[in-house]
């Protein structure tokens, strides 16, 4: 196996387990607490992922808000906020959205052989677009990261990417965090869709974190043998709330 970045999952949901209304209309799952641990974990990492759809969706800037915390990436030679990538099959990303229009660093664009020609022309400079070959696999893109010397991975969603990353094996944690609301509309889209997941009754998760944050359950688990607790959430079973967030997104 080709080396691949350490990769954080992160998510908000639902108690039932969904991402969104049944429209599709974004939720305001999180809290301002658990907006500024987010950042924080972004501001660790080295890349920040999302699928297309979460970017028509939802718009995201997917930055660093944080100046503080700007100012420390910075010091350590970094962009003030990750590297901004995604994957797309058909490349239908609008010109003005806020992942391509926002930030000084890279944006990577990741889609088929067949696509490459048309969303390059489209994108023109907002990002580079990378071949990711007949079809686009996680596998794939995480291997292409590693060697643009990406080492932590942050994925933000939606459903199918993380769906996608959790049935192949390759995140090495999850950062679950659970608003305390119900959706209660299967026409929304679900936290992880159909799949088959290395974690079943037989071979169980390991939950190594609890904690309130606010009014937020945030869960994370250890999905891999290299699963870093020496970052991230403290490996305890807590209570507790951070201080207030920049703007999300």
């Amino acid at each position: 196996m080709s080396p691949r970045p350490y990769t954080v999952l992160s998510c908000s949901m639902s108690m039932d387990g969904f991402l969104a209304a049944g429209d599709r209309h974004p939720l305001m799952l999180s809290n301002s607490a658990d907006l500024d641990r987010v950042d924080e974990v972004r501001a660790g990492c080295d890349a920040i992922l999302v699928g297309a759809e979460t970017i028509r969706a939802d718009d995201p800037r997917l930055l660093v808000r944080s100046a503080a915390r700007q100012e420390r990436r910075v010091a350590a030679g970094a962009s003030p906020s990750p590297v901004k990538v995604t994957v797309t099959a058909r490349g239908a990303l609008d010109r003005n959205a806020r992942f391509l229009t926002t930030g000084s660093a890279e944006k990577l664009v990741y889609c088929p052989s067949s696509a490459v020609a048309a969303i390059g022309r489209r994108l023109g400079t907002f990002a580079t677009v990378v071949d990711a070959g007949q079809r686009v696999t996680m596998r794939g893109v995480v291997e292409d990261l590693h060697r643009r010397g990406i080492r932590r991975l942050m994925v933000e969603g939606g459903g199918s990417v993380l769906t996608q990353f959790l049935t192949a094996g390759l995140a090495d944690e999850l950062q679950l965090a659970v608003a305390p609301v119900f959706i209660g509309d299967s026409r929304a889209p679900r936290f992880v869709g159909d799949g088959r997941f290395p974690w079943t009754t037989g071979n169980r998760a390991d939950l190594v974190a609890a904690r309130s944050v606010g009014d937020v359950a945030l869960l994370r688990y250890a999905l891999s043998d290299r699963f870093d607790g020496t970052r991230g959430e403290p490996l305890a079973m807590t209570s507790g709330s951070a201080p207030a967030p920049p703007a999300p997104g």
